[in-house]
């Protein structure tokens, strides 16, 4: 059974990039809502404190603009801090089990399970909202190593979770996994860093309707 906080998880899935610019962040970010984003994640790994807060807490207030859920990578305090709709942890961040009992049974809880099936399952019994696989192509951003098979995706099936797929995506390259039946694709650079950003987001979120 999908719990609530599962509800409309399927689409473009937008995580953003390491942008200082708020400005330049808040107006990309808007393009891709206007083209249909169904999620947005603030992930920015080298912002301070401050910069952090006030990005996020824009961001939300433009999602929530939009009717959007806003979430948050890594940082359980900041979540806190401004309400965002939910929290998306990875491999080395704190505990699923432990990221649901601080954030509650409402919120969205997202796990990064790379290409471990079993982690998936562990994530989905500890309160996991959503299951995050990949990466599954080189990525502009990200340095990972490409290990995870594309069969993850329907192997995954059975957890009754939404599956995210993430890791280099782009329009073409992620189509196997739509058919293989990823709920969502996450992007940064297919989307951030193309010229026209509503254009590139318009076609991804077309996958799925």
């Amino acid at each position: 059974m999908i719990q609530e906080s599962q509800a409309g998880l399927r689409g473009l899935y937008l995580v953003t990039p390491d942008w200082d610019d708020t400005r330049q962040l808040i107006n990309v970010t808007e393009q891709a809502l206007l083209g249909g984003a169904a999620l947005v994640q603030y992930r920015h790994k080298t912002a301070n404190p401050v910069l952090r807060m006030q990005q996020a807490s824009e961001l939300l207030q433009l999602c929530r603009s939009y009717a959007v859920p806003f979430i948050v990578n890594d940082h359980l305090e900041l979540c806190q801090a401004i309400d965002a709709d939910g929290l998306h942890v990875g491999g080395t961040d704190m505990q699923v089990q432990a990221a649901r009992q601080a954030l509650g049974p409402e919120k969205i809880l997202g796990a990064s399970c790379y290409g471990d099936l079993d982690r998936a399952q562990r994530a989905a019994e500890a309160g996991a909202s959503y299951v995050a696989f990949g990466g599954f192509y080189p990525s502009r951003i990200k340095k990972y190593e490409v290990s995870t098979a594309p069969d993850i995706v329907s192997d995954a099936a059975g957890l009754a979770l939404p599956r995210v797929v993430i890791g280099g995506m782009t329009l073409e390259n992620c189509k196997p996994l739509v058919a293989r039946g990823a709920e969502m694709v996450a992007v940064i650079s297919s989307v951030y860093f193309e010229r026209d950003p509503q254009v590139a987001a318009r076609a991804l979120a077309d996958l799925f309707v």
